[in-house]
């Protein structure tokens, strides 16, 4: 019976099935081999797991800062989840594919741990800010004392009740040094009028985001004094560690005055508040910063002497020494001496990574493992992240780390481990090939810190590498030493040759840092890097530090890339600050232009560190290109093939509104501090306080032309005020 189907014969039905069959086999063998060639190339280039979950974790923080809605980083943590889920059901074989497999599924698990840890964190510490300035009279309890001699002030930590809000804030005040009160100190209860703020966002693109790290630092709002403090109860003057803290930086300045005695007081207790401003500036102009604040060098260089010092006086003790492993109970009191020093100067992030690292360096010496490697460093990193994961987007981590993945990438290549190897020959060669080695050691540190220092500072020092051979064996050998026998000494009263010693070796450095930052060209100067400059640069260099053989070389690529996107960053040609009081016009000549002159150093410089311009700033108003009134300033400039006219207010005061639009009509940017009617329409952009609290401050491109905001990197994270939430 006809049923108008056609019929398939049989055998061609079993042969379509068999092609289908044969499809599906050789899609399996394509990906066979694909997995095979991917295992391969791990096994070739030397993978190891542990530092690239310590990297995953870091990749999940930085994406929730980096994304801007709660719903985006629920989706990376689903996706994350469905990728380690989807690994499982891929690679169900067992033998070599596991371990291909095992590290899929730990990559992304680590990933989604990075985005919930560091969502969890803000949630947990993150302080709302105050809605708007204003003047209080507040009764609170001090958390914290910070000495800052050198800027004239005190910064006080306080927290108080807002009866308005109910709500119990944290606030920081400055106190100048002539309303210091005997008491004032941790514990005390203080009544006082000041005037609050909340904590700012940053005043250009680029610039430094004060309100995110108040917000985990958990901080309502800052402020100064205005009167006097009423000391309603004394706090304990020996509080804690933060009292021996600042009675032992007292002494060290006590004994070793000047200069010298500012940097001995850093390195004995982390108190870097009395250090002149000259002397910070030639020291960062220097690539010497890192000296100051407590890092690997120091905490290294306490643990080392503690672990000698420990082994050489246990070994005189026969008993002992026959019947406990002396490297053991030394390296236990060399941990001890690392803690005690980390928590005594403040347990700042770069302090305690130098402190986990130290530890677990000494465990691989009391175990007899490789001391110095990659998951070392991966342990250190993956501890902080997990005590303070926003530190991830700091520079201080950043740096930390970078330098120690350098150091260790060096020491473990096969080169420098051939350069390194014991051989017969003289001390005098020994010891230049050491000397070539340290030397070698400091430019790939540099090279591998610039990156970071132009992306938060703008600024790098350019004979840096060669300031550190000098500087670096000068802390650790000779003035460390020195400040703790001078220390030691002190208990009988002996003390004053070896604070003569450390104070000239101290003078020695601040010298070298001085001398160096004044030479032609030594300070490198770069506009804001844009993200993706700054992630060409972090992927060449963890592939370079992570990889080994050739296939480390592939790191190379994108390091030249952004290498060539960095130079080619144009910089912005107008600047507006996010309250529109402050514009700064680049370009024009070899100044900065600046609308108003300010007694900020702050605002000018930001204004030059972003622009890429050095030297004071000249006001506007002194331009001879520019027309300025009481009330506005107008200035005209050449970029892109066409003359811009910017039209920008400098007084508050009434404008007849008719003047004003028509002002307006002849130009093509408009910046005001105030809010500006709507008959003004400028021809590209209004930048009235109607616009600027929506986007925060902006940077002006007129070649393309484009515009990029602050808000741009905001979204709705706790910390980001504007005027849209």
């Amino acid at each position: 019976m006809a049923t108008g189907v056609p019929e398939v014969p049989l055998g061609g039905g079993a042969g379509e099935a068999d092609a289908a069959a044969q499809r599906n086999w050789r899609s399996a063998a394509r990906l066979s081999s694909g997995v095979e060639r991917a295992e391969a190339f791990l096994a070739a280039a030397g993978f190891d797991r542990g530092p690239w979950l310590a990297v995953a974790f870091a990749g999940g923080i930085g994406a929730w800062f980096l994304l801007h809605e709660p719903w985006q980083w629920v989706s990376v943590i689903g996706a994350a989840v469905l990728g380690a889920i989807a690994a499982q059901a891929i690679w169900r074989e067992r033998g070599d594919r596991a371990n291909l497999r095992l590290a899929a599924i730990s990559l992304a698990i680590m990933v989604a741990a990075g985005v919930a840890v560091v969502w969890l964190r803000s949630a947990a510490v993150g302080a709302e800010p105050i809605p708007y300035p204003r003047v209080e009279r507040i009764e609170a309890r001090v958390l914290e004392r910070i000495d800052q001699p050198a800027e004239d002030r005190v910064r006080l930590v306080l927290a108080y009740r807002d009866a308005e809000a109910g709500l119990a804030r944290k606030v920081r005040i400055n106190v100048p040094l002539a309303s210091d009160l005997a008491g004032l100190t941790e514990g005390a209860i203080v009544r006082l009028r000041t005037r609050l703020m909340p904590p700012s966002p940053p005043m250009l693109p680029g610039g430094y985001d004060f309100a995110r790290a108040a917000w985990f630092q958990g901080l309502s709002a800052t402020g100064s004094l205005i009167g006097d403090i009423e000391l309603i109860r004394s706090g304990d003057e020996a509080h804690g560690l933060a009292g021996i803290q600042r009675t032992l930086a007292a002494h060290v300045r006590e004994r070793l005055s000047g200069s010298p005695g500012t940097i001995a007081a850093a390195f004995a207790s982390g108190d870097r508040g009395a250090i002149a401003r000259a002397d910070e500036e030639a020291m960062r102009d220097a690539g010497l910063t890192h000296l100051l604040s407590i890092s690997g060098l120091h905490v290294g260089a306490v643990i080392a002497a503690g672990y000698l010092l420990a082994i050489k006086l246990l070994a005189l003790w026969p008993w002992l020494a026959l019947r406990v492993r002396l490297p053991v109970l030394a390296a236990a009191i060399a941990a001890g001496a690392g803690v005690g020093y980390t928590l005594l100067t403040g347990a700042e992030v770069p302090t305690v990574r130098s402190c986990i690292g130290a530890v677990l360096v000494l465990i691989a010496l009391a175990l007899g493992r490789e001391p110095l490697s990659m998951r070392m460093v991966a342990v250190a990193a993956i501890a902080v992240l997990l005590l303070w994961p926003e530190s991830f987007v700091g520079p201080s981590f950043q740096m930390s780390f970078a330098a120690v993945l350098a150091i260790v990438a060096l020491h473990g290549s096969a080169p420098a481990r051939a350069f390194l190897a014991p051989r017969e020959e003289s001390w005098f060669a020994r010891l230049g090939r050491r000397t070539a080695m340290l030397l070698l050691m400091g430019v790939v540190i540099e090279i591998a810190l610039m990156p970071i220092v132009l992306f938060h500072f703008h600024r790098a020092g350019v004979y840096g590498a060669l300031a550190n051979v000098i500087a670096i064996p000068l802390v650790t050998f000779a003035s460390m030493p020195l400040i703790a026998l001078a220390l030691a000494l002190d208990i009988i009263g002996m003390g004053a040759p070896a604070w003569w010693l450390a104070g000239k070796s101290l003078e020695l450095l601040l010298g070298i840092a001085h001398f160096t930052a004044g030479q032609p060209g030594a300070v490198k100067l770069a506009p804001q890097m844009d993200l993706a400059t700054m992630a060409l640069f972090v992927l060449g260099g963890l592939w370079l530090a992570l990889w080994r053989g050739n296939a480390r070389l592939f790191g190379l690529v994108p390091a030249i890339a952004g290498a060539a996107l960095l130079i080619a960053t144009p910089a912005p040609d107008v600047l507006v600050s996010s309250d529109g009081r402050h514009v700064g016009v680049a370009g024009v000549g070899t100044h900065l232009l600046m609308l108003r002159d300010t007694r900020s150093e702050f605002t000018r410089d930001n204004l030059l560190e972003l622009a890429g311009l050095e030297g004071e700033p000249v006001p506007l108003d002194r331009w001879d290109g520019a027309r300025c009134s009481r009330d506005f300033c107008t200035l005209a400039i050449d970029r892109g093939g066409r003359r811009w006219v910017l039209l920008m207010a400098r007084s508050g005061d009434m404008v007849e509104e008719r003047a004003l639009a028509a002002a307006c009509d002849r130009a093509d940017i408009v910046v005001a501090d105030r809010f500006l009617p709507r008959s003004c329409r400028p021809r590209w952009l209004k930048a009235d306080r109607r616009l600027l609290s929506q986007t925060g401050g902006l940077a002006l491109y007129l070649d393309e032309p484009r515009m990029k905001t602050v808000a741009e990197g905001q979204g709705e994270h706790g910390w980001w005020r504007g005027a849209s939430r």
